[in-house]
């Protein structure tokens, strides 16, 4: 019947899926696997879509490396510019914001979770991802992660009396270590740092809020990722 339907079709082209099985001769699950995971192109271009209608003039391959395993949960970590939402900055990931190299693939984009909520106003290091475990470690554990902000201030000097009031702020169970980078920068670390905290202990220290950025998230820093770009989570990397 499947034979049937797909002959009375045959002037749309056949399901990208049965002409890489035919192709290859290998299964339907494979092939729906070998397209899933970016490694067949038609005409020269990559196709993720195993429902792809493809006719017989059109050029279908396999790609060099490719494997027929079920690609893996990916782990995003992005750059977010100040004055941008995480939900906008989620719809800015593509190919065209991706550094550091990768294979990127349009389904590394579905079922992402923002394990590290961050400020519209802040700017800095954000985690997305598909990965359970990632998820567990940066949501469910994430009092026990610390991370690092630098944050400027409008006040022309950074007094004593302001930066042991930004130390105190912490708690017992979660302190804060406040240091001063310059007269008007601070460098904040702590574990369980809620967005919006550090500009309510600005304001409590009697200082003037200008900027904020995130530095690190556990053992992974933002180091000379641009603005605005993003990389996937190496395998060998741990927060």
């Amino acid at each position: 019947m499947t034979d049937a339907v797909d002959n009375n079709e045959s002037g749309d082209g056949i399901r990208l899926a049965k002409r890489v099985a035919a192709q290859l001769d290998c299964s339907r699950a494979d092939a729906e696997r070998y397209i899933a995971g970016g490694w067949v192109s038609v005409d020269g271009k990559v196709a993720e879509d195993p429902a792809t209608r493809v006719t017989p003039g059109q050029q279908v391959a396999l790609l060099p490396g490719a494997t027929a395993e079920e690609p893996l949960p990916v782990t995003i970590l992005l750059h977010k510019p100040a004055g941008v939402g995480t939900t906008a900055a989620l719809e800015a990931l593509g190919a065209d914001t991706l550094s550091g190299g990768g294979r990127f693939l349009k389904r590394h984009l579905h079922k992402l979770t923002l394990a590290t909520p961050l400020e519209t106003a802040a700017s800095g290091l954000v985690v997305f991802t598909q990965d359970w475990r990632v998820q567990r470690k940066l949501v469910e554990d994430g009092a026990r992660i610390e991370h690092e902000y630098v944050l400027e201030v409008e006040d022309e000097y950074i007094g004593e009396k302001a930066l042991a009031a930004m130390n105190a702020a912490g708690t017992p169970a979660a302190p804060v270590k406040v240091s001063r980078q310059s007269e008007t920068r601070l460098r904040i670390a702590g574990k369980g740092i809620r967005a919006g905290r550090i500009e309510v202990m600005c304001r409590q220290a009697g200082l003037t809020f200008k900027s904020l950025r995130r530095l690190r998230i556990g053992r992974l820093a933002l180091s000379s990722l641009p603005a605005g770009q993003w990389r996937y989570l190496g395998e060998f990397e741990r927060f």
